[in-house]
């Protein structure tokens, strides 16, 4: 199994201040449609809901198909089953901190790929060559956001 996290500090100098409530909904959007959130992804599509607080969808990362199943958990954490494809298990954007000097993002992963024992070589590659889109993703998260904050959309 892959496990890695990783956090960014969501306020920093000279950038827009971005609250809780923004930060919140930066994640509820990006968890419906992650193309201008997630650099390398090129396909998301909503394809049922169960409620106002699960979801499901298709998507395409680096190039390779999943299926994912979306929980919100209002106000701190998004949680991404992976439900299909080559490499399951869950991803987690979670909000932690109180005031907004405090305020981080941060990405963790747990996941396992079809056909590689645990700790073996062709895992730990996939890891390394994975850990660098994730933590990209982190930083394009909190870009977007900004963005947002900024008034200029994502």
């Amino acid at each position: 199994m892959i496990f890695v996290t990783h956090a960014l500090p969501v306020n920093g100098p000279g950038e827009p201040l971005i609250t809780r409530d923004a930060l919140w909904d930066g994640l509820v959007r990006k968890a419906d449609n992650a193309l201008p959130f997630v650099p390398s992804m090129t396909d998301c599509t909503v394809t049922a809901r169960h409620g106002d607080t699960v979801f499901d969808r298709d998507i395409v990362f680096a190039g390779e198909p999943f299926s994912e199943r979306i929980t919100l958990e209002h106000p701190h954490r998004v949680v991404f089953t992976r439900i299909a494809g080559s490499v399951l298990g869950t991803i987690a954007n979670e909000i932690e901190g109180e005031g907004p000097d405090e305020l981080t993002l941060r990405f963790s992963f747990a996941l396992t790929v079809a056909g590689e024992p645990g700790g073996s070589v062709g895992e730990q590659a996939y890891a390394d060559r994975m850990t660098d889109s994730y933590r990209a993703a982190v930083a394009a998260t909190l870009g977007a956001v900004r963005r947002i904050a900024a008034g200029a959309g994502v």
